[in-house]
């Protein structure tokens, strides 16, 4: 059923309140005089207010058909991934799991704006003899480098066997050692994200030496679960990807439970929903964008919609997930499965009572260590 915030209170009409109108049965003129009177009033009162749109959310939420994924596709091929404006801001020494490493934060351009982003590489690696392993980031409030020493510990000796990439997403800081760096442009979670992404992997084989481009995969965290996914969608050099309770599909029964919360004045508390519902849903409401824009949008965040074109994947989520829920994993698993897709090219591991973090997903790390291992050859 379509959503329809209450109606607002109508005007009314008290004939008292005309003293040129007699009160006894007025005459045909009078009563047409009256009638006109009523019309004017009501057209003053019944302008179309944001609470009187309706949202059809059957429409909204409706199975996407195949001209508008291609519609997509065809935009996605108009956003180059290529590194410009490349800048070297800070160099630092940076342990990698007990191995020296060297961090580096650069910046380039993406569609006019400055982007920072960290690389760690190991000290004296060869040339081409690393795979990259670029992380996308959880959450909408940036992302700091000391988080790699948990992914470190969690891959062991592994972790020292890459070329780390690391973006910040535009609008948002990148922390290092103390210092702040803010990618530039407006939010667009799980949508530009991709292209601030693509274009720091490009800056990474461009400037680094010893990174082998044939070898390139993402490990993501919720929002950044379904930013690799879309990596590994829309560019071939994508070769795997690991995504950690990722959403997979806006176009799901509870990415719709979410919308109508949010159209009903109840916005959830969830990473990037606020940047969405002030961006999308609220102009939706007020009838200042059209649905057909809307549903692109959350058309061009599922790459449940795009998994045809998707590398090797391994999918990591806990049944009792309160920020993502368990269904987004289910229905990915599904489209994969209908794609023919298995061991050992695509993998998902469900974890009872899972919540959203990895530390509750018990053995998950040692899953993608394997799965890493196999595919990109990250451990010599």
């Amino acid at each position: 059923m379509p959503t329809r915030p209450p109606s607002q209170a109508r005007m009314r009409l008290d004939p008292s309140s005309f003293p040129g109108l007699p009160l006894d049965p007025p005459s045909l003129f009078r009563r047409l005089l009256l009638f006109a009177l009523l019309l004017l009033v009501a057209a003053c009162s019944d302008t179309t207010a944001p609470e009187d749109v309706w949202v059809d959310l059957d429409r909204l939420f409706a199975p996407a058909a195949e001209a508008e994924v291609a519609q997509v596709r065809s935009e996605w091929t108009t956003r180059p991934a290529a590194a410009t404006g490349v800048r070297q801001e800070s160099a630092a020494p940076f342990p990698m799991a007990g191995v020296p490493g060297r961090l580096r934060i650069v910046s380039h351009l993406v569609d006019g704006h400055r982007h920072y982003g960290a690389i760690v590489v190991p000290e004296g690696a060869e040339s081409g003899s690393l795979p990259v392993l670029l992380y996308a980031h959880g959450g909408d409030s940036g992302v700091s480098v000391e988080e790699l020493a948990l992914l470190f510990l969690g891959l062991g000796e592994g972790a020292a066997a890459f070329v780390w990439v690391v973006p910040s997403f535009r609008s948002e800081p990148l922390r290092a050692g103390g210092q702040v760096f803010r990618s530039e442009g407006e939010p667009s979670p799980w949508d530009r994200d991709v292209d601030d992404a693509l274009s720091l992997l490009s800056v990474a084989l461009q400037e680094v030496a010893a990174a082998d481009p044939s070898r390139v995969a993402v490990l993501g965290l919720s929002r950044g679960g379904g930013v690799g996914l879309l990596m590994g969608a829309r560019d071939p050099r994508v070769k795997a990807v690991v995504s950690y309770f990722g959403p997979t599909d806006f176009l799901d029964p509870w990415m719709r439970e979410i919308a109508d919360d949010a159209l009903q004045g109840r916005p959830r508390d969830l990473p990037g929903l606020a940047w969405f519902d002030r961006t999308y849903l609220q102009p939706l409401r007020r009838g200042e964008v059209s649905l057909d824009t809307v549903r692109r949008e959350l058309i061009r965040r599922s790459p449940a919609l795009f998994a045809s074109t998707l590398p090797a994947v391994q999918i990591h989520h806990g049944t009792a997930d309160p920020i993502v829920a368990f269904s987004q994993a289910e229905r990915f698993d599904a489209v994969m499965r209908g794609l023919g897709r298995d061991e050992p090219s695509y993998q998902f591991f469900a974890y009872v009572g899972g919540g959203h973090s990895p530390l509750g997903l018990t053995g998950s790390a040692g899953r993608t260590a394997s799965f890493l291992t196999r595919l990109v050859g990250s451990v010599p």
